[in-house]
């Protein structure tokens, strides 16, 4: 039986460590949090104790979730993955693509699991989307969400966009030849507002906008590919398609169809993913996925600050 243990007990932590709770093939060992409130709160709630020093897990654990800000996931992944602990580790990877180098070769010198925390590689409608992808040509996404306190070390580059630019990145399966973005800041001292157009090598072109100051919640991605529009909604977990058939007569006809599958909680689906890592199945989403969504999500930060300052407008983040 694998030994588990949260570290952070943020929003995200409180239900990493939910979902660990209600699963009978493992151990929840303890929950991790510099802020004592919180976390003897969620220690409280799972039956599990507390500690405040991630430290004190090293000997105790084989696997942690790490959910703290993201200034502090090279220091602890690192720390941990030295000592052949796991690590699923939300995202972004890391702060920097030196930080997310180091933590990859960590993992790879100890031959240790290093996921992270792309969670919408585990929707339903992302996985059914995949089944049909046939030559990506455009994509259209729009992630809006209404202000909240919370990831704003992050902007929004890095806090919503970066779950479609992942997606994306997985779907195209080619190299990003340019980039061209802009964002502002509304409510806060970084980026809240974003958009992005991405260029591949094989010609797809995506086209993305963010938002943290909207008001409403939005989260959906279209593609168009040879003869076929998909129109996914994370939020749902509906897909539908749209397929152009040409008649002898040469009008086009169009079929429309709902992917459907089963639905589930895209984090049940992720930390067991990351559970079945752990005895020898394949990363779904490695240390190498979450550098390539890092580092498309700093090119994009770079273009919104380069057009800031083309336009004098001075660059906050």
């Amino acid at each position: 039986m694998k030994r588990v243990a949260v570290i952070g007990t943020g929003q995200f932590g409180h239900h990493h460590a939910r979902v660990y709770a209600e699963m009978d093939h493992l151990q929840l060992v303890a929950v991790c949090d510099l802020n004592a409130a919180n976390g003897q709160a969620v220690a409280q709630q799972y039956h599990v104790p507390y500690v405040a020093d991630y430290r004190e897990l090293i000997g105790k654990v084989d696997a942690v979730s790490l959910a703290v800000p993201t200034i502090a996931h090279h220091q602890i992944a690192c720390d941990l993955l030295s000592k052949g602990i796991a690590v699923l580790v939300e995202k972004p990877l890391a702060r920097t693509l030196a930080e997310a180098d180091e933590m990859i070769a960590i993992a790879r010198q100890q031959q240790v699991v290093l996921q992270v925390g792309h969670l919408e590689r585990f929707n339903p409608a992302v996985s059914a989307a995949r089944r049909i992808i046939n030559k990506p040509r455009f994509f259209e996404g729009h992630r809006l969400s209404v202000f909240t306190p919370r990831s704003l070390d992050i902007d929004v580059v890095m806090d919503l966009m970066i779950h479609d630019l992942d997606v994306v990145l997985s779907f195209t399966q080619s190299e990003v030849t340019e980039i061209r973005a802009a964002g502002v800041p509304i409510l806060t001292p970084k980026i809240d507002i974003a958009n992005a157009r991405v260029e591949f090598a094989n010609g797809c072109v995506a086209n993305l906008t963010a938002s943290r100051v909207s008001a409403e919640r939005v989260r959906k991605l279209r593609f168009f590919q040879p003869n076929q529009y998909i129109s996914i909604d994370y939020a749902t977990q509906e897909t539908n398609v749209v397929t152009v058939n040409h008649t002898p007569q040469g009008r086009p006809d169009f079929a429309m169809q709902m992917l459907t599958g089963e639905r589930d909680e895209p984090l049940r689906i992720e930390i067991e993913s990351f559970l079945a890592a752990l005895n020898g199945a394949p990363v779904l989403t490695s240390g190498e996925d979450g550098r390539r969504a890092l580092a498309l999500a700093l090119g994009i930060v770079a273009k919104i600050k380069e057009h800031a300052e083309k336009i004098g407008v001075p660059f906050v983040g």
